[in-house]
């Protein structure tokens, strides 16, 4: 017999903080899939796209490459 679905009732982010962005532009520097990211955050992929397109949270990739001594 199958397990029954269970529904978890937790609420799904829907944005990303700065901080938050910034890490998404560490992770993809370091080959992360923006799917991949999407997943460990919980947070619908567009979000993803939307940070690395520099629509949401602008600064947060030089905010990045200065915490990695990287050029934007």
């Amino acid at each position: 017999m199958t397990s029954p679905v269970v529904q978890d009732n937790q609420p799904r982010k829907t944005k990303f903080t700065f901080d938050e962005a910034v890490d998404v532009w560490l992770r993809r520097w370091c080959g992360q899939f923006q799917h991949e990211i999407a997943a460990a955050y919980v947070i619908n992929p567009r979000a993803v796209n939307q940070v690395l397109k520099e629509i949401a949270h602008i600064g947060s990739k030089e905010e990045a490459a200065r915490r990695t001594g990287r050029t934007a």
